[in-house]
C-alpha cells in the first residue's frame, strides 16, 4: 500500500509539474511562429500577415514569419494548418470564403472548417463594391441606372470579378436578379487582371473589394456605383450602399480570420487572441491596413465562430439558389 501510494503521489506530482512547465512555456513565448496564408506575396492577405507578424514578435514568439502556401484557392494552407502541431506556433490567416463558401461549392474538401480548426480572432473586415468603367456612359451613376442600361443589350450585361465562385461573383448575380436582369459573370485570376480589363474598356463592370478599386476610382478611371456594407464605407463616404439603393437584403461585409489547429488548448487560443488584439489595435497597423481599404477588427474566438456560422448559412443558401458548383 505504501509503495502504491508513493507511485500515485509521484505520478500526480509529475503531471502537475508537466502542466506547470507547459503553462510557463506558453507564458514565455515561442521561439518561432508562422502565419500561414494560402495566397502569394503581394496581395492583401499577405499584407495583413506581414503587418501582424511584425507586432507579434518578440512578445508572442521571438521570431514570426509569413508562410505563403498558394494553391487550390487557399485550400492548401488550410490543410497544412489542420495537421500542424497545436502548440500555437502555426497560425492560419484565411478569407471567410475558404471556410464558409467552399463547403457549398465543392463536393469534397480535405478539411472540415469547424472540426479541424480552432477560431482565434477576426483580423480585418472590408466591403465589396460594384464599379463601372469607360464602356458605360458617364450618365450612369447608380446601380439602378446601370442595371436599366444593361437591359438595352445582352452584350452590356457582363461583369467581372477576381474569382469564379467567390462572394464577389455571387453578389453581381444577386444584384442583377433583384432588378430582373441576367448578368453574365466573367471570372478573372485576381483583382488586377479584372481591373485592367475594366479600365481598358474590355468589360463594362467589376465587383471587387473596395480596397482594390480605390486608386482607380480616385484617378477617375472607374466609377463606384455602390458598396455592400450595412453603412457607407469610411473609404467611400460619397458612395451609397446597395441597401440605400433599394437592395435591402444585400448588406454584408467580408472578413479574414485567424485560426489554430483544432487540438490547440484553450490557453494557447487565449494567448494568441490577446497578442492579436494588441497587434491589430496598434495605430501603425490599423493605419497601414486602412491604406488597403481594410478595417482592423479583432474579436473573441466565440464571435469569430458565430460570424463563420452565419456567413456559411447565408452564402450556402445563395449558392444553392444559383446552382453553382466549382467542379462543373
Amino acid at each position: 500500500m505504501d509503495l502504491s501510494r508513493r507511485d500515485l503521489l509521484s505520478a500526480a506530482g509529475a503531471a502537475a509539474l508537466g502542466a506547470t512547465l507547459g503553462r510557463e512555456a506558453l507564458a514565455q513565448g515561442l521561439e518561432m511562429a508562422r502565419i500561414v496564408t494560402g495566397f502569394a506575396p503581394g496581395g492583401s492577405t499577405d499584407a495583413v500577415c506581414r503587418r501582424v507578424a511584425e507586432k507579434l514578435a518578440p512578445a508572442y514568439a521571438r521570431a514570426v514569419m509569413v508562410d505563403n502556401r498558394p494553391g487550390a484557392g487557399g485550400q492548401i494552407a488550410v490543410t497544412h494548418v489542420k495537421g500542424a502541431a497545436p502548440d500555437g506556433s502555426t497560425l492560419l490567416l484565411t478569407p471567410m470564403a475558404i471556410l464558409g463558401v467552399y463547403p457549398h461549392t465543392y463536393s469534397r474538401l480535405a478539411y472540415d472548417p469547424v472540426a479541424d480548426l480552432a477560431p482565434v480572432s477576426m483580423a480585418v473586415s472590408y466591403d465589396l463594391a460594384f464599379a463601372v468603367g469607360p464602356m458605360v456612359p458617364e450618365s450612369v451613376r447608380t446601380l439602378p441606372e446601370y442595371l436599366a442600361w444593361c437591359k438595352g443589350s445582352p452584350t452590356r450585361a457582363l461583369f467581372g470579378s477576381p474569382a469564379m465562385g467567390s462572394t464577389l461573383h455571387f453578389t453581381g448575380i444577386l444584384l442583377g436578379r433583384a432588378a430582373g436582369v441576367e448578368l453574365t459573370h466573367v471570372g478573372f485570376r485576381g483583382a488586377q487582371a479584372a481591373m485592367m480589363d475594366l479600365i481598358g474598356g474590355q468589360i463594362p463592370a467589376v465587383c471587387a473589394p473596395v480596397g482594390d478599386l480605390l486608386k482607380y476610382a480616385t484617378a477617375g478611371k472607374c466609377r463606384l456605383l455602390g458598396t455592400s456594407g450595412a453603412l457607407r464605407s469610411r473609404f467611400t463616404p460619397n458612395v451609397a450602399t446597395f441597401a440605400e439603393q433599394g437592395y435591402k437584403d444585400m448588406a454584408f461585409s467580408e472578413w479574414y480570420g485567424f485560426y489554430l489547429p483544432a487540438r490547440a488548448s484553450a490557453a494557447a487560443v487565449q494567448k494568441l487572441n490577446t497578442a492579436l488584439r494588441q497587434a491589430l489595435t496598434a495605430p501603425e497597423v490599423s493605419e497601414a491596413l486602412a491604406q488597403l481599404g481594410l478595417e482592423a477588427k479583432p474579436s473573441s474566438p466565440q464571435q469569430l465562430a458565430a460570424a463563420l456560422k452565419a456567413d456559411a448559412q447565408r452564402w450556402g443558401a445563395v449558392v444553392r439558389s444559383i446552382g453553382f458548383s466549382a467542379e462543373s
